[in-house]
């Protein structure tokens, strides 16, 4: 048994890394500031999971605010509580929303991930997971994407603040050696995900007759990757492996409309589609090399996605009284 800290413990990929840390019998402190960055009631849903177990520590603050951090992990150490690794899930996430705030992105993704380091290195914590993004490799990269790829081009705000904090996490292993894995997400759907998600969105606009919004021709293709296999490969990265920048994908993209065909039929509804004129921020395609993963992780994705688009369809419909009620702007 080990102590982890998940930061983001009530975001989409947090919670699941939670919870299976919780079952293999870990004790995990969580941290989340609970933000309405989106509906607030999808995070509590997620807390839920694990409030009541035994192991499970929850902490309402802000890792932005670095002396809020500093205390924290003092009283961490008071209590001999300090983590065998940091796992910093918590995140601005979102292409076209960074484009109206940069700001807020730049604090959560890049500051907070300074503060977490720093007290890493003063509390001699040795591991460190970081939640990176696919939107890294921009436009200009051969697919699939591979991790040595140049990823200085960012096209959002959002990309630009994951790039910032990939480099301030090899600062932090030269400087101090402490052990970074770095994981590069492709495109994370499931049950209670970020509402701004297309597969979210899709499920929502054909379930309740609302027009569903396609930018672009709808002919581009995401590499879209089940939440619980991400959940399993970060926690693989929780090995030693000095530092390490790491895709996780499915290795399957899909086209977009075609995703959106396959929503239809297991909702049982046709979708109303109104075409918008693609954001500048967007690609057209992510395509993950899994290789590398593979090679130090052992690990492979298990879902596919219709069996994943199902499991999202089962989980709204059961919550449908309050999720056919959440914002998906």
């Amino acid at each position: 048994m080990a102590t982890y800290l998940v930061t983001g413990a009530a975001g989409f990929i947090g919670s699941k890394v939670s919870e299976l840390l919780l079952q293999a019998g870990h004790i995990v402190v969580g941290i989340d500031n609970m933000n309405d960055a989106y509906d607030v009631r999808l995070k509590d849903w997620r807390l839920a999971q694990s409030r009541n177990h035994a192991n499970f520590r929850f902490h309402q603050f802000d890792i932005c605010d670095r002396a809020a951090v500093s205390a924290f992990f003092s009283h961490l150490a008071d209590g001999d509580l300090l983590p065998a690794a940091v796992i910093n899930l918590a995140a601005r996430a979102g292409v076209r929303q960074s484009v109206e705030n940069p700001w807020v992105y730049f604090e959560t993704n890049t500051t907070a991930t300074l503060n977490l380091l720093d007290q890493c290195k003063t509390h001699d914590i040795r591991k460190f997971v970081l939640a990176s993004t696919s939107s890294l490799y921009g436009q200009h990269n051969p697919m699939p994407y591979q991790e040595d790829q140049n990823t200085n081009q960012p096209l959002s705000p959002y990309a630009a603040s994951k790039k910032a904090a990939e480099a301030l996490c090899y600062t932090y292993h030269y400087l101090y050696g402490i052990d970074v894995t770095v994981f590069r997400y492709f495109t994370v759907y499931g049950p209670a995900g970020r509402p701004d998600m297309s597969l979210f969105r899709f499920v929502q606009w054909v379930s309740e007759g609302h027009a569903v919004l396609v930018y672009g021709d709808g002919q581009q293709s995401r590499d879209f990757t089940y939440v619980d296999d991400i959940a399993r490969g970060t926690i693989a990265g929780l090995k030693p492996l000095g530092y390490e920048i790491i895709n996780l994908g499915s290795d399957q993209p899909v086209v977009l409309m075609d995703a959106l065909r396959t929503v239809e039929q297991l909702v049982g509804k046709p979708a109303q589609i109104n075409f918008q004129p693609m954001h500048r921020a967007d690609v057209l395609a992510t395509w993950a090399d899994i290789g590398k993963a593979e090679r130090l992780l052992g690990w492979r994705p298990q879902m596919n996605l219709a069996n994943g688009i199902r499991a999202l369809v089962e989980w709204y419909q059961v919550n449908r009284l309050w999720t056919s009620q959440i914002s998906t702007e």
